[in-house]
């Protein structure tokens, strides 16, 4: 009895903490469904100009799809405290994957599979005969295995670095995998990515057995958003209970050690390069699944080498600054508003501001300007985050060893 009164202690925690934020996502997501598969079309048109001019559900998916990526940097990032400045690499691993497994593009572009088709419950769009087609379903493990293990390929030599020259590496690697992909369509005569025309059409999201549920499209085309938010949103949910179940385990103390204090981590006996390695590699599993999800998601149906650029690093990693690193709800939260902003807000705003002042100012121009003050601000009245973790509030508001020495010494010339 005592015994798993215990085993039930020690799990409380996890389920007490989360709860209310899970309940919370949830209730949002059914809201945002609701609002948008049933409320917004049937309601006025001045109501449905102002969400599709602010809150468009192709942009809702979009900013869904940067939550996956920002929650897999925040476990490189936020828990084992690895400055990861290429992370995009395995966002367009993962998207490249996708192209291979769903579309003609083997048998396009290989002679000696012009006349193979393999279909493993894949789907494919009308008339794109022959190639690989994979159901979405088993390509997103797949990419996420085939990523992760780049990820420790790619982190085996450069984890034995430390704080600036491990994000220089890791900025090199950001760079390569996007250039390689970029020139990829003649490798000694073997075509990998197409180059910049890039692989599509990439096939549509297949249901499945969720179709037989009266109002559920069998295939989700380019026009079902709404039902590709919940499958979008369905992959959040994924990478968070993974990043809050490890965080909770051993290997999540793990990281959380190494990110405090590597030498006294070391000293207490954590494998340092096995746990670095680990974080990379679930990392890098959940920037992969990003990867198939923005690969579905892309209006143009093809997935290209410039959807990777160095600063989609830079956005995701001021996402989970701004979030709060270490915390997968605020990373959460950093990352819709960041991707918002980015993607309608700045436009909004600015065309409101001409409309008022009569100018004709490019706004979204300026997208990196307004995430530079955003961060500069935010390192200088809250650098925990929007939502900190504990931890992190905790070792940030902690007083400087002068300030500690300064208030002792006003202690002791204190006649008191």
């Amino acid at each position: 009895m005592s015994t798993s009164a215990t085993g039930a202690g020690k799990r409380l925690p996890l389920l007490h903490g989360q709860r209310p934020w899970a309940l919370g996502f949830l209730g949002g997501v059914v809201f945002i469904f609701t609002l948008y598969q049933w409320v917004i079309p049937s309601s006025a048109d001045s109501v449905q100009t102002f969400f599709q001019s602010w809150l468009p559900m192709s942009a809702l998916n979009t900013s869904v799809i940067w939550a996956i990526c920002a929650i897999g940097l925040n476990i490189v990032v936020g828990y084992a405290g690895l400055l990861d400045l290429g992370y995009v690499a395995f966002w367009a691993i993962g998207g490249y994957v996708a192209g291979w497994f769903m579309s003609p593009f083997v048998s396009q572009m290989w002679p000696s599979w012009r006349d193979v088709e393999v279909n493993v419950f894949g789907h494919p769009a009308i008339g794109q005969n022959g190639g690989v087609h994979v159901s979405f379903w088993l390509v997103l493990p797949l990419a996420g295995l085939f990523t992760a293990f780049w990820g420790l390929i790619i982190g085996a030599p450069t984890l034995r670095l430390k704080s600036d020259y491990l994000a220089l590496v890791t900025l090199g690697f950001g760079e390569i995998i996007p250039e390689v992909f970029r020139n990829g369509d003649n490798i000694y005569g073997f075509n990998l990515s197409n180059g910049d025309l890039g692989i599509g059409p990439l096939d549509p999201i297949a249901l499945g057995p969720l179709a037989t549920i009266p109002g559920v499209p069998s295939v989700l085309g380019p026009f079902d958003l709404t039902f590709k938010f919940l499958v979008y949103a369905f992959l959040v949910a994924v990478a968070i209970f993974i990043s809050l179940r490890i965080r909770e385990g051993r290997l999540g103390r793990a990281w959380l050690a190494i990110r405090e204090d590597e030498l006294a981590a070391s000293m207490m006996g954590v494998p340092l390069m096995r746990a670095k390695l680990s974080a990379y590699a679930v990392g890098a599993f959940i920037g992969g699944v990003g990867g198939v999800a923005f690969a579905t998601s892309n209006g143009s149906g093809h997935i290209t080498q410039s959807d990777f650029s160095f600063q989609n690093s830079i956005t995701l990693l001021a996402m989970v600054i701004l979030g709060g690193m270490g915390n997968v709800w605020g990373v959460l939260i950093g990352a819709l508003i960041l991707s918002w902003i980015n993607l309608v807000g700045l436009h909004q705003v600015g065309s409101v501001i001409n409309d008022l002042l009569h100018t004709d100012i490019d706004f979204p121009s300026f997208n990196f300007l307004v995430f530079g003050a955003i961060l500069i601000l935010m390192m200088l009245f809250r650098r925990e985050g929007l939502i900190p973790e504990s931890r992190t509030r905790q070792i940030l508001r902690e007083p400087e060893r002068g300030e500690l020495e300064s208030v002792g010494a006003d202690l002791e010339g204190d006649p008191a």
